[in-house]
């Protein structure tokens, strides 16, 4: 049996996942029903010991290991000065959006997308541009012509999602060179942020390009958002970081921030440390354990439910399914109401007639969801 076969309890504990819908089975928040690393664990039992819980600076603890990742991981030197911490990724869009835009400028981004990517802009008084991603049948990717169409003089920001949240796309290194020549082209800001780029089930096949890796010319209009909290399952830890190279660029996006960011905690600084110094082997194990999970959605899919159609799962724990083909106008509620389980309505991203699964829970835990899910279309006919 593997770790990840145990899910504990999280009814009543003030989980989002679990306890703002608790009639229903949640499958929906991407957060995963599994203890995190217990070197994680360890590390916030020593740091609660110490019992006192002040104002918290990063720590050069904390530093060494976030420059070490990103040497091995990504293969990318960086300093200390290149980061900005922060206390989350949706924060930070909102910041890029006040840094680098001015009110009744546009934001550009591709549809379907993790949902606060269409709605920071407002933050700043932005406009928002939205060009949706095109298909071949089997791998998603960039509209180039329509993103041509859609840019403008006052387009300042490009806000991208690799590895794609909903998609589970892991984008090339071809596709990254394009779009970074696309916003110096048009003067644009681009802001990659990269939560899930130590979710990628094959590595071999599907290596991520981290927007860090660009070309030199491109670093004075790249920001790269990080952090270890989907992969370790720590989101509520509250940490994230920004590599910024560029010392103007990074000037202007601190500058930005004013006093709207809370603290970051001392418990999230430990933990982040603890994840990227401990963490691997049991990131690895759980890279295993999302892929069969993913094989057995997309089989689910693919050779029983054919009528819901599933894209090609590269990255994430996260399952983007298409009810088109079903006439489900709107398969979340359909779920909900005769299923009884909780998943991410495709509106929010963008994109009606679709509903975002996660797979990120035990093997049981998901073959009920499928369970439900082939009653309640049987039920239909």
């Amino acid at each position: 049996m593997s770790v990840f076969d145990v899910m504990p309890s999280r009814r009543g504990t003030g989980s989002l996942k679990w306890d703002q819908r608790p009639e229903l089975r949640p499958y929906w928040v991407a957060d995963m029903d599994f203890l995190s690393p217990p070197e994680v664990i360890a590390a916030l039992q020593r740091r609660v010991e110490h019992g006192v819980f002040g104002y918290a600076i990063p720590h050069d603890g904390l530093v060494e290991s976030i420059l070490d990742y990103l040497r091995t991981r990504h293969e990318v030197s960086s300093s200390p000065d290149d980061l900005v911490h922060l206390g989350g990724l949706v924060p930070a869009l909102s910041l890029a959006c006040r840094a680098f835009a001015e009110e009744n400028d546009s934001v550009l981004t591709c549809t379907p997308i993790y949902p606060p990517f269409l709605h920071v802009h407002k933050d700043a008084k932005l406009r928002l541009t939205t060009v949706p991603y095109i298909t071949d049948g089997e791998t998603w990717t960039f509209d180039w012509d329509g993103l041509e169409k859609a840019v403008t003089p006052s387009t300042r920001l490009f806000l991208l999602s690799n590895p794609q949240n909903p998609l589970g796309r892991v984008f090339s290194e071809n596709e990254i060179l394009q779009l970074a020549a696309f916003c110096e082209r048009h003067n644009m800001i681009l802001v990659s942020d990269e939560i899930h780029c130590d979710l990628i089930l094959d590595e071999v096949r599907t290596p991520h390009f981290t927007a860090m890796r660009l070309p030199e010319c491109y670093k004075e209009r790249t920001i790269t958002l990080l952090s270890p909290s989907k992969t370790f399952n720590i989101a509520g830890m509250g940490y994230a970081y920004a590599v910024i190279p560029d010392q103007s660029l990074r000037k202007r996006f601190v500058a930005a921030e004013g006093h709207t960011l809370a603290e970051i905690n001392c418990l999230g600084y430990h933990s982040a440390e603890a994840a990227y110094r401990h963490g691997e082997p049991w990131r690895l194990e759980l890279i295993s354990y999302l892929r069969s999970n993913r094989d057995l959605i997309t089989r689910f899919c693919r050779d029983e439910m054919t009528s819901i159609k599933i894209p090609n799962i590269e990255a994430t724990y996260l399952a983007w399914m298409n009810f088109h083909q079903t006439g489900i106008a709107n398969p979340a509620l359909f779920l909900e109401k005769e299923a009884r389980i909780f998943l991410s309505d495709g509106r929010y991203f963008g994109e009606q007639g679709h509903a975002r699964l996660n797979f990120g829970c035990s093997r049981s835990h998901l073959e009920e969801a499928l369970s439900d899910i082939r009653k309640a279309m049987e039920n239909r006919l």
